[in-house]
């Protein structure tokens, strides 16, 4: 990966001139590099950029976060600081809101995104519910690993589980406090959604709702796979969001 240090997106992809970006926000506790089993199905034009959180990885010693917005506002930054070419933004969790917060400032400054994928997230006016946050740290890190996002070497790793878990729970307080702003209006670019089938934090009831965000086309995916089915099969999910939406 090729980006300045202590910037928030990682490039990915070597692209020159790219013809189109594609951008990932992880989940909670995630890097940028979770994001590379997507390579190999990126197509030729297309840059893949990945936000790196502050708190982990090459970020791992500046403080993380205060919230959503900040994260947003932070990237949505750096990409008007980009030259200008279609951007497709991804978010997993977490990221799904700070895709979303990202796309309405990109908006905003005449820069709206080509479409916004979510996945694994409630749509925003429903987002900002969850205690997890407050647990004890043991507590914490057992229900983070029950959700099944954690290879077993890091989950069985006591040590590591104490380096991990300052940004991990300021990522999920973030989540879990997000209100989006009051008077937001929808956005204009198509909107993906994604569900990990028997995922326990989403309520798929609610998931519709996330047309509201857009007065673009909608459309909402069902995947095997519960909460980190984007793990699952990460080369076809890479592959259809490349894909214009009606496709």
């Amino acid at each position: 990966m090729v980006s300045p240090r202590h910037s928030w997106l990682r490039t990915l992809t070597d692209e020159q001139v790219p013809a189109r970006r594609l951008v990932c926000f992880p989940h909670s506790g995630g890097t940028a590099e979770s994001y590379a089993p997507w390579i190999p199905r990126i197509r030729p034009g297309t840059e893949l950029l990945a936000v790196q959180y502050p708190g982990r990885a090459d970020r791992f010693g500046e403080p993380p976060a205060s919230g959503v917005r900040e994260m947003s506002g932070r990237v949505a930054d750096e990409l008007a600081g980009l030259e200008p070419v279609p951007c497709v933004l991804f978010g997993h969790s977490l990221g799904a809101l700070v895709a979303y917060e990202t796309a309405v400032r990109l908006s905003a400054a005449g820069r709206a995104p080509e479409s916004l994928t979510v996945s694994g997230s409630p749509p925003p006016r429903r987002a900002g519910t969850g205690r997890m946050h407050l647990a004890s740290d043991a507590d914490l890190w057992a229900q983070v690993c029950a959700l099944g996002g954690m290879p077993p070497q890091v989950a069985d790793d006591e040590e590591l589980a104490g380096i991990l878990l300052p940004a991990l729970r300021a990522d999920i307080a973030a989540h879990e406090t997000y209100r989006p702003a009051p008077g937001t209006g929808p956005l204009t670019c198509p909107v993906r959604c994604y569900h990990g089938i028997g995922d326990p934090l989403v309520d798929d009831a609610h998931l519709p709702e996330w047309a509201e965000a857009t007065t673009g086309p909608f459309t909402l995916t069902r995947r095997a796979g519960s909460h980190f089915h984007t793990f699952a099969d990460p080369e076809s999910l890479a592959q259809e969001i490349q894909e214009p939406v009606g496709t």
